[in-house]
């Protein structure tokens, strides 16, 4: 059940291999295994997907896979990440001028496949996360941070999207057999203060409100599906990084979402 409040228990068994799955290497790595574009198994079934959309890339994937540390060849070398029309790495790799000391700019790549394309989501790197504190208007004076903090703040980070990938998968399981290749992300969104219908209502009850909110649109072989993400304070971060309390669920916003909320309800109510 990982650490999900609301997975349905008869898929666990059927989402077990994503729990093993290892990110691949950066298709510039020697390693890097070529993959056939699309699913021949969906395509077998279904035909082919004439009708297939193109997803946006946001800003901070382009070139993300330049700073993906390659298990060969190890780092990039600093002149490969920087833009040729100006000799500068990209702005939001760039030190803060205050900052009080250097931040690694590798990134890692993620599990969650990215709709629309062969590559995984790539994760941010630390400085990447710094400037974006920055810009949001976190004072890193008032607090004593170090390096390793950051370091630490990054792999807190990545943990959490890669359990959140996992209970999506699990609930994705119940439709196995109309998307048997798998689904992607196409983007996702923080609503932190969103507070959805489930967190207010446990909120009466008196539970605490999660701290943090994100949806998440997947492809499931061309149809869009939203997911709700609440994470809620799961007390010490562990020896895994986690710590985080997830609550994933799909959105009530179409009747197939509300017939596996029902489904998964009536199995934990019997079990």
């Amino acid at each position: 059940m990982g650490l999900s409040t609301s997975t349905p228990s008869v898929a666990v068994q059927n989402a077990n291999a994503s729990d093993h799955q290892t990110a691949s290497p950066p298709s510039e790595c020697p390693m890097h295994a070529r993959k056939i574009q699309g699913c021949p198994l969906s395509e077998k079934l279904f035909g082919p997907r004439s009708d297939s959309k193109t997803y946006s890339v946001p800003a901070h994937q382009d070139r993300a896979y330049e700073y993906v540390e390659c298990p060969i060849t190890g780092a990039r070398v600093n002149k490969e990440n920087l833009d040729p029309s100006n000799l500068m790495p990209p702005p939001n790799q760039t030190p803060a001028p205050d900052q009080p000391f250097p931040l690694s700019t590798v990134r890692e790549e993620s599990s969650t496949p990215k709709a629309d394309s062969k590559k995984k989501w790539v994760y941010p790197s630390e400085q990447m996360f710094w400037n974006a504190m920055l810009r949001k208007g976190w004072k890193w004076k008032d607090e004593d941070i170090s390096q390793k903090d950051m370091c630490n703040i990054i792999k807190i980070h990545n943990q959490n999207n890669e359990q959140a990938w996992k209970e999506i998968l699990k609930w994705e399981a119940l439709h196995a057999s109309e998307c048997p290749c798998g689904p992607s992300l196409i983007r996702f969104g923080g609503k932190a203060k969103q507070y959805s219908p489930r967190a207010r209502i446990r909120s009466w009850m008196g539970y605490e409100l999660p701290f943090d909110r994100h949806d998440w649109i997947i492809n499931r072989c061309g149809t869009e599906v939203r997911y709700v993400i609440d994470y809620y304070d799961g007390g010490e971060v562990n020896k895994d990084y986690q710590f985080t309390v997830l609550d994933v669920r799909p959105a009530l916003d179409s009747l197939s979402a509300v017939w596996d909320r029902m489904k998964v309800a009536w199995w934990r109510w019997t079990s």
